[in-house]
């Protein structure tokens, strides 16, 4: 298959990957993420939308404890960097607003958050990435976000998560597919980098229900990054509760690797994949545990990849 321009390092663990990407990109530099907790909430916690939040929800279970317990923003920041660069041998950062809905708050009140982290050694800051739910972009704030990428590359990230209506009420996500699809085309020209974020496995979703997740993900040039995650089962969820009430089926890792063997050929192959699977702590995950290092997972996958002689966007061009 033709790889675009595309450099073909980046292609070989048969996909897109993030890590070679951005080797590419920012050639002689080391660069990692520096995961910011603005504070915020969400409007289905607030009772804008909803209470209690999605049912797969615990903030913590994707949040490093270490970011969870630094005070100011520039103070997570300036620690983040540090840890970055005694640990990842890391000498450029992108500043990521992971925690809750990162643009949930008066366009006034983002600028001065995304400022302040901005502001710590931004002659060795890359990037801005801010994580948030389509129901919560409007013009105003893409015009914000967009003021930035004279300086920085801008990455908005927001979560997808299903493509069914119905799976989405069921996991009271407060929003529908529709409301995605909008903020989608507010992006259309944009400057902006788009990533969105998808969870496999919800209740009732079947294999070929899941796959159809490509159709939607090819419909829009404008979407540059994808971040894939199996769904599990967290401590202080809904769905947590409802789990050790009466279990129901999870991915395992050989079957959660098959999947993405299927998915895979089925994604353009100029979508940049940022993960292909999630993992919270161990202290509060409940299910599936794989028994394995996150490192060690990503060997697994990658093994069945390879072996598998699977490339990205290959079913594409049948």
């Amino acid at each position: 298959m033709q790889l675009t321009d595309t450099s073909a390092s980046i292609w070989e663990k048969g996909y897109n990957n993030y890590g070679p990407w951005l080797k590419q990109k920012y050639p002689g530099h080391r660069v990692f993420k520096v995961i910011v907790d603005g504070n915020f909430t969400c409007p289905n916690r607030d009772g804008s939308k909803g209470f209690g939040g999605c049912t797969y929800c615990n903030v913590d279970s994707f949040t490093p404890s270490v970011s969870r317990n630094a005070s100011t923003i520039k103070q997570q920041v300036m620690e983040g960097m540090e840890r970055a660069r005694q640990g990842n041998k890391a000498d450029k950062f992108i500043i990521y607003f992971q925690p809750n809905t990162n643009t949930y708050a008066p366009v006034h009140y983002l600028k001065a958050l995304y400022d302040e982290a901005l502001s710590y050694c931004p002659e060795d800051i890359v990037g801005l990435s801010v994580g948030t739910r389509p129901d919560c972009i409007d013009a105003e704030k893409i015009a914000l976000l967009e003021s930035y990428t004279d300086r920085f590359d801008v990455d908005l990230e927001m979560g997808m998560e299903s493509i069914y209506n119905e799976t989405l009420g069921q996991i009271n996500r407060g929003c529908t597919h529709d409301d995605l699809l909008v903020a989608l085309e507010l992006v259309k020209d944009s400057k902006l980098d788009i990533c969105v974020h998808t969870i496999f496995g919800l209740p009732g979703e079947s294999k070929e229900m899941m796959l159809k997740y490509a159709d939607e993900i090819n419909r829009y040039p404008q979407i540059k990054f994808v971040k894939f995650h199996h769904l599990h089962i967290v401590e202080g969820s809904v769905m947590g509760v409802k789990y050790k009430r009466d279990p129901f089926k999870l991915f395992s890792l050989d079957e959660y690797a098959e999947f993405l063997c299927e998915l895979l050929p089925l994604v353009r192959p100029d979508v940049v994949i940022q993960r292909l699977f999630g993992l919270s702590d161990r202290d509060l995950l409940i299910a599936p545990n794989w028994g394995l290092k996150k490192s060690e997972i990503q060997y697994y996958i990658d093994q069945k990849i390879l072996s598998n002689g699977v490339v990205q966007g290959s079913a594409l061009n049948q």
